[in-house]
């Protein structure tokens, strides 16, 4: 069998192709930081944990510290319970705390981890106890138009009480007359 040299440049391509495909599958699962240094677990509790998934990167002062290895919910304490898996190379104090904040208007969730100033460290099985739930845009946008409705609500009652007033000016108490105090 007579070999040709097309054969190999065609076998070259589809090598190529199929490591492109793996290169965008690991991308898009948000797993081409694949890392296989230690690593130790740190529980966080969260009252909104918004859109935040596994494998979400956790930071420290913007860098990649960590993963979150887990999320599931506690049904005694009605709360996320989110397990992180931080590099060993980095060490935290006892007191830091965490936060989920968002890359961008509307980019992924991820955790911020901002350092304590205990002279202890954390270590397996710690919990941080310091957290700041996710801001979810849903309710700060309803949150804003409700208090522009109530805004717009009083400077509308305002209006209407001005209205009702009596349209002629009260004649000024005849001096040394006692005045009544109208509440104003």
């Amino acid at each position: 069998m007579k070999k040709h040299p097309l054969d190999f440049w065609v076998g070259l391509f589809v090598v190529l192709g199929f490591a492109a495909l793996l290169f965008l599958a690991l991308k898009a699962g948000n797993m081409s930081s694949l890392s296989f240094s230690s690593t130790y677990p740190v529980t966080v509790r969260f009252d909104n944990i918004g859109g935040l998934k596994p494998r979400a990167p956790v930071k420290s002062a913007g860098v990649v510290v960590g993963r979150v290895a887990s999320i599931r919910f506690d049904d005694k304490r009605y709360l996320a319970d989110v397990t992180l898996n931080i590099d060993a190379q980095y060490q935290f104090p006892k007191d830091s705390s965490a936060k989920i904040l968002t890359s961008g208007l509307l980019g992924e969730q991820y955790i911020g981890l901002e350092p304590g100033g205990d002279d202890q460290m954390l270590k397996g099985g710690d919990t941080i106890t310091l957290t700041q739930s996710a801001i979810v845009l849903e309710n700060l946008i309803g949150q804003f138009l409700y208090n522009k409705a109530a805004d717009a609500g009083g400077a509308q009652a305002g209006g209407a009480s001005a209205a009702q007033a009596p349209a002629t000016p009260a004649a000024p108490p005849a001096q040394g007359a006692a005045t009544v105090n109208q509440g104003k």
